[in-house]
């Protein structure tokens, strides 16, 4: 009979003992959590300044950006703290707060990119009807599913991850997830694993079913396009595949990391690759939507170098 029932906190046996470095590794996190703070809020400040960017292209992206710096702040300021102790615990409480909002966090993430991805379509299959079917009120209940959804979704699965009597407190990850503390339960977690399936299929399967339409859409209306459109149609949807690819790397990497053993790996790799979900698209998206687009890369040059400009 297991005796731990009454689970209060957890401890991470991930974390290795780095001596000295660990003041290394604190200033890279601090390093890369600052880069990801200053380039996303300097995008979201551009956008919303600069007029001309209302355009609901801009204004998805400008939530997309918000949205990252939403999940980033929900693991590095952690990680920081994690990386200055020497025991590494978190209570139950937070623990299932951190859960919820990085997969909110990554929920979004991925419906934002839908959404994206059903602007481009938009604009590119139908550009004489594009501020009719993407008006202001259309693009705002746009917005509203891509951040309800999730919200209802993560919120019923906490609820039913919660109230689970436990028999183990040791996560082999450096940050909570989910399905982690669901294999610690003592009891029947079917309905657990079975909306979880039903969770990972709706949003690692079915929305970039959704995505991949829409650009076999464009593909087909490119190809008896004129040169200018197909260059046109590259420019704007080149960063979007960009920041795509990214996340589905960081899906993949996520996926694999928590539903498969992964014990053969060097306990370096399997931190590093648990945590690109949750750095490297904060990080590089950003730096190709600013770069990319040229709209944006200009009025950022101008309000960075207006004597210059």
């Amino acid at each position: 009979m297991y005796a731990s029932y009454n689970v209060t906190s957890f401890t991470f046996v991930s974390y290795t003992d780095t001596g000295s470095l660990r003041f290394l590794w604190f200033f890279v996190l601090l390093l890369l959590y600052l880069i990801i703070i200053f380039s996303n809020l300097l995008l979201i400040a551009v956008i919303t300044l600069d007029r001309t960017l209302h355009q609901p292209m801009f204004l998805l992206l400008l939530s997309h950006l918000a949205n990252q710096l939403l999940g980033s702040a929900t693991i590095f300021p952690f990680l920081l703290f994690q990386m200055l102790q020497d025991h590494h615990t978190i209570s139950r409480s937070f623990c299932f707060v951190q859960i919820f909002f990085l997969f909110f966090y990554g929920s979004v993430q991925i419906l934002m990119l839908a959404a994206m991805s059903y602007d481009r379509y938009v604009a590119i299959c139908f550009p004489l009807q594009y501020h009719t079917l993407l008006s202001t009120q259309k693009l705002l209940r746009l917005l509203l599913v891509v951040w309800l959804f999730p919200l209802l979704e993560v919120s019923f699965m906490v609820s039913l991850s919660a109230p689970l009597k436990l028999c183990g407190s040791h996560l082999s990850k450096v940050y909570c997830d989910n399905y982690s503390v669901v294999k610690l339960a003592c009891g029947d977690t079917t309905l657990n694993n079975v909306y979880g399936l039903l969770y990972t299929c709706v949003i690692l399967l079915l929305v970039p079913a959704v995505i991949l339409y829409t650009y076999m859409r464009i593909i087909k209306v490119c190809q008896n396009g004129s040169k200018r459109m197909r260059q046109k149609a590259i420019s704007t949807c080149a960063p979007h595949l960009a920041s795509l690819l990214n996340l589905t790397v960081a899906c993949f990497c996520e996926l694999v990391m928590t539903r498969f053993n992964t014990s053969f790996l060097p306990n370096d790799v399997r931190i590093f690759l648990s945590l690109y979900f949750i750095t490297c698209p904060p990080l590089f998206d950003p730096l190709v939507y600013g770069l990319s687009l040229s709209k944006v890369r200009t009025s950022c040059r101008n309000r960075l170098f207006p004597e210059r400009y």
